[in-house]
Order: C-alpha cells, then structure tokens, then sequence
C-alpha cells in the first residue's frame, strides 16, 4: 500500500509537469498568430478604407512582453494499517491533493504610425531592391510588375525621357500597353531568358601610376577592396575596384558585356531615382523583335493600396490579350488582385468588415500570393534586404 501510495505522488508530479511547458507552448504560438492576423487584416481594412475614401491608417505592434508565473502543488496524507492488524474493522485511509494555477500578465505596446516613419514606411516609393528582392526569390514578375509599377518610362538610348504609359485602368491605351509589355517580360521570364539583378563592374579609381607598385603597396590595396591592373596597351598601372550597381532588367546576361559596357548601362540607370528599374530588350536576343528601351517606375505602398482601392469599383481592370510577338505567356488574369464585397465566403478566407460591408479577397491561387506579396512588401518597406543575388530571375 505504501509503493502504491508513492506512485500517486510521482504521477501527480508527472502531470502537474507538463502543464506549465504546454500551456507557455500555446501562449506564444497564439501572440504570434494574433498579431500577423492583425497585421494581414489592417492591409485588407486599409484597402476598404480607400475605396471609402478614408484616409489609411497603420497601428502597429512594437513590443510584446508577457510574464508568466506558473505554480503547482500536489500532496498525500492519510492512516495505513498494515494487513496483521488485530483491528478486523481497520481501513487503509489516505487522500492526495494537487493542484496548478497560471497567470499571464501581457504587456503589448501598440503604437499608431505616424510621423517620420508613416513617411517613409507608406508614402515613400518603395525602391529597386524591394522589387528584386521578390522577383529573385521566384515570384512571378508580371504579378510583382503589377502590383508595384506606376507605369513604365520610355527612354532615348541615352536615357534621356521620351514618354510615359500609365498602368492606370482609366488610361485605356496606355494601360493596354503598359500590360501587354508586362506579359512580354513574363514570357521572357517562362523561357528562363530574363535576367534581373544587380550590375556588376570594374572601373579604375585612380589615374595611370608612374610605376609598378610594390607588394606592399599590393596589399594595402587588397585590404580596402582594390585591385591594380597592368593596362597592355601603354604598359601602365591602375588601381580598380569593384561595384554592385543598379538593378537592370534585360534579355541577355549582363555579364557578357564588358566592364566599360555595363558601368555605362549603369550610368544610364543613375539618371534616375532608386524607384526605377532599368529594362533594356535588346534586338538579337530572345524577345528582341518586341525591344523595350525605360524603366519601370514604383509605386509607394499608399499608392499599391490607392490603385487595388480604385480597381473595386471606380477604375476595375480588365482583360489584355499578349502582343502578337509574344511568346508563350503564363496566366493572365484580369485584376492585380480581385477584392469582393457583401460576398458569400467560408469562414476561413481572408475578410474584414468595414462601414457595414465585408471585403473579402478572392480565393484563388494568383489572388492570395498577390496579397502575401502585399504583406511582404509591408514588412520590408523601411528593411534593408541583400541585393547581391544575380542571375536569370526564372531560375528557382
């Protein structure tokens, strides 16, 4: 009876245990949902809010610290006869007694964005890093073109201004255009003949040195990301060094060009702001017979949100046919992003309620990874993402 009254004790301890880990496990898996929910809801409401014409507002989440004091107790008492007791009337008595209690004391710090950062996180142009960011991680380019472009500059060689194509539903001819070049570069992109990333060159910093350097002057040079070069023509020395340039959308590999060829491409690239990205189809490479000379121009997140608002109702989108000489093109649907409203939907998709109406996202594949992109976009918009990435933008 003893042996059996020790077991008790320690499966009271086992059970009591696992509580305190399993209910912390809940608790902050349970933060994490309700504050991306929060976050994937505001986009949604803000989206609502425009096609109200209200002004758009974040909240956002800066802090969580949640304290958690868990306490157990368990305990056994009672009288054991043993089984030669004179006593025929004894009765083995015993109890336990446990028990848990657990307190959470959630501090959140919620603070409305404003100021400085409501600046640059929402009404800035989001820049070329952000777009290469999502392409190269394998997302489909003319989803991201969609979504970010204001419209597309057309350039001299150049690259001076020659005209601009809106991608605005209202402006029937020139969003006609503006799509049917996008289905070009997704075509290129399906046939792994589009290259987007960063330039990369080399270019002398230096005038001709007198003479050779010395292994130490070497050196030094190595250690502050230079390099010296014999120049075969006159016998002369440079010191060089090497560059991450802009990024440049194109329908050859940049790196068959020289280094003189490419820092003028990149030059070309610096007469704009960091919201362009340069494209150069080039004639006698694939998709050359549809040549594209500009850049794209980005949009702020203010105006992503501004331009799926207006596509509700007031400027929808509709469908675009390829370019004849455009290859084999991949979906092409009509809306950037269907958004219904006063929709029947299950549960399970992504809705808000607004002003008495609910706004629901469409539940279709393109629809919910145009919104995911919409997230990512707003997570990154004020955070620094690596460039180095260069390569065909189809490969994953």
């Amino acid at each position: 009876m003893r042996i059996f009254a020790l077991l008790l004790i320690v499966i009271t301890f086992a059970v009591t245990g696992c509580t305190g880990p399993e209910l912390l496990h809940r608790s902050v898996l349970g933060y994490d949902e309700a504050i991306i929910t929060l976050e994937r809801e505001m986009l949604l409401i803000n989206i609502a809010r425009r096609h109200r014409n209200v002004p758009i507002h974040f909240t956002v989440t800066s802090s969580i610290a949640a304290t958690f004091d868990y306490v157990k107790s368990a305990g056994f008492m009672g009288r054991i006869f043993e089984g030669n007791n004179t006593d025929s009337n004894a009765v083995n008595n015993f109890g336990l007694n446990f028990g848990t209690s657990l307190s959470e004391n959630p501090t959140l710090g919620i603070i409305p964005m404003q100021g400085n950062e409501f600046t640059q996180r929402i009404l800035s142009p989001l820049e070329e890093d952000k777009f290469e960011f999502l392409v190269v991680q394998g997302e489909a380019i003319d989803m991201i073109i969609r979504l970010m472009a204001r419209g597309i500059e057309f350039q001299n060689e150049d690259g001076t201004f020659k005209r601009f194509v809106l991608n605005r539903p209202s402006h029937v001819e020139e969003y006609k255009e503006f799509r049917r070049i996008v289905l070009h570069l997704a075509s290129l992109n399906v046939g792994r003949n589009l290259f987007v990333g960063n330039l990369s060159f080399s270019t002398a910093v230096s005038p001709s040195l007198s003479g050779a350097p010395s292994a130490s002057d070497i050196t030094e040079a190595v250690e502050k990301g230079y390099f010296v070069i014999k120049n075969g023509e006159d016998g002369s020395y440079k010191l060089y060094k090497h560059f991450s340039g802009r990024v440049v959308i194109t329908n050859y590999d940049p790196l068959t060009l020289t280094d003189r060829e490419r820092h003028t491409l990149n030059q070309r690239a610096n007469k704009r702001k960091k919201n362009f990205i340069l494209v150069d189809i080039r004639p006698g490479y694939p998709g050359g017979d549809f040549p594209i000379c500009g850049s794209i121009k980005l949009r702020s997140l203010n105006g992503i949100i501004d331009f799926l608002a207006e596509g509700i109702e007031n400027s929808p989108e509709f469908h675009v046919e390829p370019d004849p000489r455009t290859g084999l093109t991949p979906q092409n649907p009509k809306n950037t992003m269907t958004i219904l409203i006063d929709e029947k939907s299950e549960a399970e998709l992504l809705h808000v309620p607004y002003k008495g109406h609910k706004y629901t996202i469409d539940y279709t594949s393109w629809d919910y990874d145009v919104f995911t992109n919409l997230y990512y976009l707003y997570q990154t918009a004020v955070t620094d993402v690596s460039t180095n990435i260069v390569g065909k933008s189809g490969q994953k």
